[in-house]
């Protein structure tokens, strides 16, 4: 066999490595098509499953990013690995993925149950990173009354991410906790109020990309002075203090099977037909048009409108609310390019068939909108105001104080809100807000 002289030596050096080039390059692009139809899976090419996801980039470094961006709920092992050894949250830091801020709420209530029972099913339910702002008393205390076994620990927004993979982080409000479960004390009032205000500035800051509110008394908030009617009204002037924008924020109900705003909120029936206004319908479609393109990624986002009155008031028959007020604002809607249709007759928009026509449908009462979907997704619906310049969810139930230290609070719905608000939470510079 004859000897291979230095140029042959050289060639064959050459053409191996063209050889491992082309190998190489094609496994990543294996990878790029992996990683694609992944996050096509699991952000889903509907607004049920928040599609619309725009890719961070044709590289393997910017597809990761993507996932661990879109959905991180369960990142593909081989490219991320282990979520035990804690290089997923490492990497997330890396890349600039920030942990959520959740409230403490009403610490009477159901909250701090939830949350330790979230933590603890973290890996299982495959959640985001995200601390707690309240008193890191209160949570090692109900997690050694109910037997949770959940570690808690004291620590700094951006300590977070790194002391979720062993105990709940929580960053301190500085004051302690006075009332006993299922007993709320009007003297925790101000520290309620001061989680809210700290969860907000915290996304403000860059510290939190997306806030989670546990459940409020807003009679014992009443009591200390708390002058909106609930969170989403509170939200709204956060919006102005800590962002500098005016907000509009809109209230919406979110579950995989149907998205719902009621227009008017927490305000008599009787009241209804004098504040639905064309210009009050006009304003919330917008913003939910704008927030379900640039949030959930729906390139045209389809707006349903239920009427007021029973058979959308027959012609007229059962009153003029649907011919006066919701039919001219549709038409104002179409004319700005917003697909809208109504009004429908509320009793007919919600079984499977009818439901498959839009992505949300906008009710002019509470209970129009909130009955639906209590139904359809008790334990799974989820509250996310829309028209902020940060993200915002919560679970859709209240504080439970009567269930409260009996450690049977289900924490779906907090888990939901969690989940959803790490698939649509972004850093503060990543978007504009502009409704």
């Amino acid at each position: 066999m004859p000897y291979a002289t230095p140029a042959t030596n050289q060639n064959t050096r050459v053409t191996r490595a063209g050889r491992e080039q082309t190998a190489n390059n094609e496994q990543i692009k294996n990878i790029q098509e992996a990683v694609k139809s992944e996050v096509v899976r699991r952000a889903g090419m509907e607004f049920r499953g928040l599609g619309g996801s725009e890719w961070a980039g044709e590289s393997p470094r910017g597809l990761i990013q993507t996932v661990l961006a879109v959905c991180f709920r369960s990142p593909p092992a081989p490219l991320c690995g282990s979520k035990s050894n804690g290089w997923t949250h490492a990497l997330m830091n890396q890349r600039g993925l920030l942990p959520l801020a959740l409230t403490q709420g009403d610490p009477s209530g159901i909250g701090p149950e939830i949350a330790l029972k979230a933590f603890r099913a973290r890996e299982t339910a495959d959640l985001p990173p995200f601390f707690v702002v309240g008193d890191p008393a209160l949570f090692a205390r109900v997690s050694k009354s109910l037997g949770l076994d959940v570690g808690v620990e004291a620590t700094t927004p951006a300590g977070a991410v790194e002391v979720f993979a062993r105990a709940l982080p929580v960053v301190s409000l500085g004051g302690a906790v006075n009332g006993l479960p299922g007993a709320p004390d009007p003297l925790d009032a101000p520290l309620t109020i001061r989680s809210i205000e700290l969860a907000v500035e915290y996304v403000a800051r860059g510290e939190a990309r997306a806030v989670v509110t546990n459940p409020i008394s807003k009679q014992a908030l009443y009591a200390a002075g708390f002058k909106h009617p609930g969170h989403t009204e509170f939200l709204g002037e956060l919006a102005l203090r800590f962002f500098g924008v005016p907000a509009r924020p809109v209230m919406m109900l979110w579950a995989p099977e149907l998205a719902v705003v009621p227009v008017t909120i927490h305000v008599a029936l009787a009241e209804v037909p004098g504040l639905l206004t064309r210009q009050l319908l006009i304003e919330t479609g917008r913003v939910v048009a704008t927030d379900l393109a640039n949030r959930f990624g729906v390139a045209a986002p389809r707006l349903a409108f239920a009427g007021l009155n029973p058979h959308a008031g027959e012609g007229g028959a059962m009153g003029r609310e649907e011919i006066d007020v919701i039919a001219p604002a549709v038409e104002a809607l179409r004319a700005m390019g917003i697909d809208a249709s109504g009004p429908h007759p509320a009793d007919t928009m919600f079984h499977a068939a009818a439901r498959a026509k839009y992505d949300v449908a906008l009710c002019p009462t509470h209970d129009q909108a909130l009955i639906p979907i209590k139904t359809l997704a008790f334990d799974r619906g989820v509250n996310v105001t829309l028209g902020l310049p940060f993200a915002r969810t919560s679970p859709d139930h209240g504080t439970a104080f009567d269930i409260a230290g009996k450690g049977v609070a289900d924490a779906s719905s907090l888990i939901e809100a969690i989940r959803l608000a790490g698939r649509i939470g972004r850093p503060r510079d990543a978007r504009s807000d502009g409704i």
